[in-house]
């Protein structure tokens, strides 16, 4: 069966049930996109291209032939890292009840595994796309916080749409003004889908615990 590679963002979270998470952050993750309520953004940075020409980019790197998996999957993290921002993603995810509990070196030692996790995970459902035609939609702001902008996109296939909304938050920072913070597929977060997932390890555990787990390979 055909798959859509970015509904099957979902699967490459950590394996387990889905349950409820505090919202806690100030850029709320499980916030639903409500058009009515939004206005069209006429971002000078135009988030709409940016996202056409990352994808186009992408499928670049996905279509050579000259190189193997490897160099292709090391390209792709070339082309994703400066859009998403990893270091707030991470700490979203561990999330305000258990951030402050960790020291700094686990701290570190956290972020850099989430973020290896998450990039290896996307890569590894990337490269699934098979040809679906990819509908980027206009960017609309968020009216409780002007910081932040929603991209919705739309991945068409032959047996299905899957709806994904991009979220992207204002950074002050030389050159890169936007990154994301968050990508929802049919309304389910990644961010409190890794912390559902957190949680669950650390209500019994420790983030030593937490780190283990990360460090344990990919379930392909």
């Amino acid at each position: 069966m055909r798959r859509s590679c970015l509904c099957t963002l979902l699967v490459f979270l950590i394996a387990g049930q889905i349950t409820n998470a505090n919202n806690e952050d100030p850029n709320d993750p499980n916030e639903m996109l409500q058009i009515k309520l939004g206005a069209d953004v006429k971002d000078p940075n135009d988030l709409k291209k940016l996202l056409q020409l990352k994808w186009d980019a992408i499928i670049c790197v996905l279509q050579k032939k000259d190189i193997d998996q490897k160099a292709k999957e090391k390209q792709f993290n070339k082309i994703i890292t400066p859009i998403f921002d990893l270091p707030l993603m991470a700490k979203l995810a561990l999330g305000s009840k258990h951030w402050p509990k960790s020291n700094l070196p686990q701290r570190e030692k956290y972020t850099q595994l989430f973020t290896e996790r998450l990039k290896s995970s996307y890569w590894e459902t990337i490269k699934l796309y098979k040809d679906e035609k990819v509908l980027f939609k206009p960017a609309v702001q968020n009216k409780k916080n002007k910081k932040t902008v929603y991209i919705p996109v739309e991945l068409i296939s032959k047996d299905d749409k899957t709806t994904i909304l991009y979220k992207f938050r204002k950074v002050d920072l030389p050159q890169v003004n936007w990154k994301i913070y968050d990508v929802e597929i049919q309304g389910v977060s990644i961010l409190l889908t890794y912390r559902s997932q957190f949680n669950d390890i650390l209500r019994s555990g420790t983030i030593n615990d937490l780190l283990s787990r990360l460090e344990q390979p990919l379930t392909r």
